[in-house]
């Protein structure tokens, strides 16, 4: 058989055949005079068992290493390995299938969707405003919804949403744009917000331990105008000294 022939027998195309040989899967076959490789039942028989293996989901390195072992010891176990590997992707398919269910239930998707049912409530009841500072804290928490929200922080942070003064604070912030790291107004507004930080965001802040930290901790600060930042780092200050006990509840 030429390798058009054998390709059609199998199933798979003359390319595949010529990556195989590459791969070292198949062996190259002896050529006639005129160049032609000539394919025999052994062949074939190899080729499909290739193709068999490849559809339970194997790499093409998995392959070779079974059918370096006559036996089928190492094919047993890369098989064990493929069916535990593929009853974690029905897991996390069934995971995300519910967090799926769980947002179309919700019915309106905030405009930073799609994010964790939790947060979408959180985001959904957040008071309208045109604050650039409020659209930022909104990009801040789809990140951290990203990177491993918490639906304890999300639910402690609800109560904000209904808090008269929340929309005045963001003014506050916005207000400061412009103004110098020396401002008088900065002070009051540190404390005006770290007051409002609820224990249970601060708990969980603290037992938060990565490396990732630090620099998304500059990152953070250097997103926001000086003045602005300087607020933040005085809040952030102020949430340490609560963290360590030294500070009011």
């Amino acid at each position: 058989m030429r390798i058009g022939e054998i390709a059609a027998l199998v199933g798979v195309t003359s390319r595949a055949v010529r990556h195989y040989h590459h791969m070292g899967l198949l062996p190259e076959p002896e050529r006639l005079a005129n160049g032609y490789r000539v394919y025999s039942v052994r062949d074939a028989v190899l080729l499909a068992r290739i193709r068999r293996l490849s559809e339970l989901g194997l790499s093409l390195d998995e392959v070779r290493d079974v059918l370096a072992d006559d036996a089928g010891r190492e094919l047993a176990e890369v098989l064990g390995e493929l069916d535990a590997d593929l009853a974690r992707q029905e897991e996390e398919i069934r995971i995300r299938r519910r967090r799926l269910a769980e947002l179309m239930e919700e019915g309106t998707l905030p405009p930073e969707g799609p994010v964790s049912p939790t947060l979408a409530r959180l985001l959904r009841d957040m008071p309208e405003t045109t604050s650039v500072m409020a659209a930022k804290d909104r990009e801040l928490l789809t990140l951290l919804d990203t990177v491993g929200g918490d639906e304890i922080v999300y639910d402690a942070l609800h109560p904000l949403t209904h808090d008269p003064d929340l929309l005045g604070l963001y003014d506050r912030l916005d207000e400061l744009a412009g103004a110098a790291t020396d401002d008088p107004r900065i002070g009051p507004l540190a404390a005006a917000l770290a007051a409002v930080i609820p224990d249970e965001v601060l708990a969980k802040l603290a037992r938060t331990d990565s490396p990732a930290l630090e620099g998304f901790g500059a990152a953070f600060l250097a997103d926001f105008a000086p003045a602005q930042a300087e607020v933040a780092r005085q809040v952030m200050e102020e949430l340490a000294k609560r963290t360590d006990g030294e500070g009011p509840r």
